[in-house]
């Protein structure tokens, strides 16, 4: 017995530098296995499935009339989830088209008279004209009477007239002495008269522009009524899924409130939060294979997009303030956006935002 004893703790003896050696081989293997990994990827699982969430909110105010979808039910964009009564909106779009055909009636009048009054300051002006001409022609007449009356003053002086002679050219003197004062008034009374209507015209002008502002605001109007009729179809902004369904048949809804959501699950991202000391060695374009703790089956790759420009306590309700004195260095995360480059539709018809995703980028 003591014979077997001393043997088998030789060959104990002989086996203990072999398992010793082949832990620290293990051991070695494994460390170098995982400084090779870290030097190669950048991981974390604090990471998450995004995508963009649409709240759908009424533009108009009204009863709602039909809902045309089931709470978590696929839709297409474009495609129709409610409408709202829209009778006083066609009301409010008739009464826009006739005070806009009131409004271009009123256009089309009032050009008409600016039309017209233009007309007649410009027959006015040419009257004006034509009395100033017969005031030239009774100036001359004037000064004709005037030497006539002078050639017959030293006519008679010499006894070679008549004094019924000079009376007549004394009494054509006074005439036209008459007519050339009768003209000039003429010419004045035509001048303020012509003054008068150019006015009225250049009246009558702004007349116009300010019905046609009033046909433009007319047409606003008709716009406004015609989007908030638009309004009373509410569509799917996107494909997806509608979900958050909160409002029923019948129920009034005031502008602005909240109706449903619509997720675009067919627009997918990944969003991973990693430390603050493994940003530098992260770009924007390398390569990303994304794993889903729900579907582990699914294979999915993406790239590097972009960053979020600060850390995610930043963007915190009550983001630290570490000048307060009580300062704790945390490791900050930094979320980095992660476009998926690889994922069939088939596979991306199971998902939904908000799946916890393991990521791991290839820093090399």
């Amino acid at each position: 017995m003591d014979v077997k004893e001393e043997k088998n703790k030789e060959e104990k003896n002989k086996k203990k530098p072999i398992i010793i050696a082949t832990v620290l081989s293990a051991v070695i293997i494994t460390a170098l296995l995982m400084w090779w990994q870290g030097s190669q990827y950048e991981s974390t699982d604090n990471a998450q499935l995004d995508a963009n969430i649409i709240p759908i909110r009424s533009s108009v105010s009204g009863y709602v009339k039909t809902i045309y979808f089931k709470d978590n039910a696929h839709v297409k964009k474009g495609e129709i989830l409610l409408t709202i009564d829209d009778t006083d909106l066609k009301t409010r779009v008739a009464q826009s088209q006739a005070a806009l055909e009131n409004a271009k009636a009123n256009l089309l009048s009032v050009t008409n008279t600016a039309h017209s009054a233009t007309e007649n300051a410009g027959a006015s002006v040419l009257s004006s004209s034509a009395i100033e001409e017969n005031i030239h022609s009774a100036k001359a007449k004037l000064q004709k009477a005037e030497e006539d009356l002078k050639r017959m003053t030293n006519m008679l002086k010499e006894k070679a007239a008549t004094q019924s002679q000079f009376d007549i050219a004394n009494t054509e003197l006074e005439v036209a002495k008459a007519q050339y004062n009768s003209s000039v008034n003429q010419y004045k009374a035509s001048q303020s008269q012509s003054h008068g209507v150019q006015s009225q015209a250049e009246a009558q002008q702004a007349q116009i522009t300010l019905a046609q502002a009033l046909v433009k605001q007319r047409e606003a109007e008709l716009i406004l009524a015609q989007t908030q009729l638009k309004y009373a179809s509410i569509e799917s902004p996107c494909d997806g899924i509608v979900s958050r369904r909160a409002v029923e048949e019948g129920q009034y809804i005031s502008i602005g409130q909240p109706l449903c959501s619509t997720i675009e699950n067919s627009n997918l991202w990944i969003t991973a939060n990693f430390k603050e000391t493994q940003i530098a060695k992260i770009k924007i374009g390398q390569d990303v294979k994304i794993k889903l703790d729900a579907f582990p089956g699914i294979h999915m790759s993406g790239k590097v997009e972009s960053f979020i420009g600060a850390t995610g306590a930043k963007f915190s309700l009550l983001p630290p303030d570490n000048s307060t004195g009580n300062f704790v260095k945390i490791t900050q995360r930094v979320p980095v956006r992660i476009s998926i480059t690889h994922l069939s539709s088939e596979d991306a018809n199971m998902l939904f935002p908000g799946l916890s995703a393991f990521v791991e980028i290839s820093i090399k």
